[in-house]
């Protein structure tokens, strides 16, 4: 057959790799080479060939890229991010925490309900963070509702509106605008949500039970366990916190999922492993409910935690170097409860952080952790602006009990997750492979959200996000690396094998590493867009344009020739010409006449 040359009606951009994680029909995933069509004017993947199809085969106009031997991974979804806007700008906004997550390959973060002010627990609270968030997205955002005494009436307009989710407390979350629910307002949530195509999430922590059941009194109590020794000692806070605050709150919500038998539960950022057996016996017994870890719970380990480093500090704690090996050993099970892993990214300005002063400064040749990242990607910070440790008390600093609790790393995840997995694996350990951790961070994230049918896969229809990752790309995280606003994270220091080179998000390339602008293409957020329902899609998504369909047609002819001389010679089986078929959406009957 002929190949036509007709230049096609508009633009076309084709990504290729040797090693490709793609979705198949059926949803499994499959690492593989591939050639990959975007559309950049309807944000969607038009084609996928599972072969990597040389640059000749296109006409001139095509912008065509060959990434071998790097890896080309669905863009991630990270479905746990702490944006702070509106109100709390100075600890993070959505133009420099949505630039994080570019350059990390995340082309979906979900905004959480708290630590903006308002919070997302009123419609018109909502719709102010809509507001707040309008042509400042780098990659796309969806957000999250919250759950707090007295505002059950609000939860279904908050669906409505689009919220992907809802999460509530039950212990202090250290804002006061979003108090802590009591076992009444979770019935209510659940009754409310019971018939409801959403996600009600727990941060599953509480003060152990007095009595069974745990009433609200108990639930209604503020501080955690009185500290046992130096309040800068990382184990005096660890201890505050043991896990029995964790498993106490699953058992609670476990207890109340009757009263909703088809709402899915959710318990975010889970530390404890003791929670583990206690959910597997719940999910057998039929109870919809799955949990998220981080990766800090991941990748960092009380054991090498410093006394008075508190940009370890977070709720629930960093766990122990054996609770963290159950951890891998819980996402690596298919049947196990822990379905995503996420960022729990939860930024504050340096100065709530308490940290002491020999941890306020770094080597010369690096930028001072506390600077502010603004929105120019140029620090501005004035001599006479900088920190001053004075302003933290010496009797302060180092405090694990008074610093906030949270970790930023948004954009870290898959070098966190591939390095991680690396070392277990050369150790011999049980490791997430590739396209394990592809499912965790990008499939199941976007079901976790019901943004599955767009989000986190690479496949035709989906939308065009698509990350370049270069496992062979050693690097150590300076401060200057942050694209946060504020600097100061544990991870400055670490060394990871594997950095996204490139991100790009529906069709359009948003980041590469080492690009103009700091990396980021325009030097301005006029990508990313809400993901809600008041519109139904994105604002970009026009519909299947004439340049599409016959991009699509083009890529599969072209396969089809390839596909029909490997036949011919016998280098491939007549059941792989089917699953190639399939693979690229075309029916038996079709291709009995080509091939």
């Amino acid at each position: 057959m002929t190949v036509s040359a007709t230049p096609l009606d508009g633009p076309l951009v084709v990504l290729a790799s040797t090693r490709t994680v793609l979705t198949l029909p059926d949803g499994s995933l499959m690492l593989s080479p591939a050639t990959v069509a975007l559309s950049p004017t309807t944000g969607k993947i038009v084609a996928v060939v599972p072969e990597v199809l040389p640059r000749s085969l296109f006409p001139p106009h095509t912008a065509y890229h060959d990434y071998s031997p790097r890896f080309l991974l669905p863009g991630l979804v990270d479905a746990h991010v702490h944006l702070n806007e509106p109100g709390r700008t100075e600890w993070e906004g959505f133009n420099t925490g949505t630039k994080a997550a570019a350059s990390g390959g995340v082309t979906t973060v979900v905004d959480m309900p708290l630590n903006a002010i308002p919070p997302t627990t009123t419609l018109a609270g909502f719709k102010e963070k809509l507001a707040a968030s309008q042509g400042q997205c780098w990659v796309d955002v969806g957000f999250y509702g919250g759950v707090i005494p007295g505002n059950a009436d609000q939860l279904l307009p908050l669906v409505e509106a689009g919220v992907r989710g809802f999460k509530g407390f039950l212990i202090d979350s250290g804002v006061e605008e979003f108090p802590a629910v009591s076992s009444k307002d979770i019935a209510l949530a659940m009754t409310t949500l019971k018939d409801t195509p959403t996600t009600l999430m727990f941060h599953a922590e509480m003060l152990p039970a007095i009595a069974d059941p745990v009433g609200d009194s108990v639930q209604q109590s503020l501080p955690p366990a009185q500290p046992r020794g130096e309040l800068s000692s990382y184990s005096t806070f660890l201890a505050s916190r043991p896990p029995t605050f964790e498993t106490c709150a699953v058992e609670e919500i476990l207890s109340m999922a009757n009263l909703a038998p088809q709402l899915h539960l959710h318990i975010v950022h889970l530390s404890a492993t003791e929670c583990i057996p206690i959910l597997r016996k719940a999910r057998q017994s039929g109870i919809n409910i799955t949990a998220e870890t981080c990766f800090h719970y991941l990748g960092l380990a009380s054991d090498g935690i410093e006394d008075g480093d508190t940009r370890h500090k977070c709720c629930p704690p960093i766990r122990s170097q054996t609770n963290q090996d159950r951890l891998w050993d819980e996402i690596g099970d298919a049947g196990g409860c822990i379905k995503t892993i996420v960022s729990d990214h939860s930024p504050c300005t340096p100065e709530l952080k308490l940290l002491p002063a020999h941890l306020q400064t770094v080597d010369p040749g690096n930028v001072r952790p506390q600077m502010r990242h603004f929105d120019s990607a140029i620090d501005v910070t004035l001599p006479e602006e900088a920190m001053d440790t004075a302003k933290v008390p010496a009797e302060g600093q180092g405090d694990f009990f008074a610093a906030w609790g949270g970790i930023s790393s948004v954009g870290l995840g898959l070098p966190i997750l591939y390095t991680r997995a690396t070392e277990r694996a050369a150790a011999g350990e049980k490791a997430p492979s590739i396209v394990d951790i592809v499912r965790m961070c990008c499939q199941a994230t976007a079901m976790q959200v019901g943004l599955a049918h767009r989000k986190g896969g690479i496949k035709v229809g989906m939308d065009a996000d698509i990350c370049v990752f270069d496992d062979e790309d050693v690097w150590t995280l300076r401060a200057c690396d942050m694209r946060w606003k504020n600097r100061c994270s544990p991870w400055e220091g670490h060394t990871f094998r594997g950095r996204v080179q490139e991100t790009w998000l529906r069709g359009q390339q948003v980041f590469q590493l080492g690009g103009e602008n700091a990396g980021f293409n325009g030097g301005k957020p006029s990508w990313g867009a809400d993901i809600g329902e008041e519109d139904g899609v994105i604002k970009s998504d026009v519909g299947l344009w004439k340049g599409d369909i016959e991009a699509a047609v083009l890529l599969s002819e072209l396969s089809l020739v390839h596909l029909a001389s490997l036949r011919k010679g016998g280098l491939i089986m007549e059941d792989n010409v089917s699953e190639q078929l399939t693979l690229l959406g075309l029916s038996r009957e079709w291709s009995n006449s080509h091939l």
